[in-house]
């Protein structure tokens, strides 16, 4: 399968997910409507009645949603995490080198480094942005991560954890060129320590 249709599969698995964790949030919203029983609280009174401040039906189907979301959107990240590793092994596949009309090869004067991962999304003032990081940026090495030791994505992960508040450089290809860039994973408004999605 083409590295294009990979993404446009991850770009549907991504809105469900996002449908799913707004689904999650708005039934945990409809708990807290409940006196705050979330998830765990008391349904009976201190002698085993049913209380009668929260509406019990209603909290019962909440908790019973949420669950089975919960569940759902395991499984959907999952899937997500695979597709991933596919679309990868697409773009790594599609990579040829060009050729001149007349037969010659001008890569193989100037060699690129293999690519492991492509950058599909960029937060808004993440610091990935203030990096310079920019969507379609395919990453060629990210810190002491490069092609030829790079197995899965939770390897990028634990460079992060090592890295709060510290610049680790990060290669890319932009357009036939190689940038390195200074990156320096640290907390901010939105999600994670970059802002983006491989």
């Amino acid at each position: 399968m083409a590295a294009a249709e990979r993404q446009e599969i991850l770009k549907n698995l991504m809105k469900q997910k996002e449908e799913i964790e707004i689904a999650i949030k708005s039934l945990f919203e409809v708990l807290d409507s409940q006196k705050g029983v979330g998830m765990n609280g008391p349904l009976v009174d201190s002698e085993q009645f049913p209380r009668d401040d929260i509406d019990i039906p209603t909290v019962r189907q909440a908790r019973h949603q949420i669950i089975c979301l919960q569940n759902d959107h395991k499984t959907l990240m999952k899937t997500i995490e695979a597709e991933l590793h596919k679309l990868h092994d697409s773009i790594r596949s599609e990579r040829t080198e060009p050729m001149d009309v007349d037969g010659s090869n001008p890569a193989a004067e100037t060699k690129l480094p293999a690519v492991f991962a492509r950058i599909d999304r960029v937060d808004q003032g993440s610091p990935a942005e203030r990096a310079g990081l920019q969507i379609a940026d395919e990453i060629v090495q990210f810190g002491s991560i490069r092609a030829d030791n790079f197995s899965n994505l939770s390897e990028i992960g634990e460079v992060l954890q090592h890295s709060i508040n510290k610049t680790v450089i990060v290669s890319v290809l932009r357009k036939g060129e190689q940038h390195r860039l200074p990156l320096k994973p640290s907390t901010w408004s939105g999600r994670g320590l970059l802002g983006i999605f491989v």
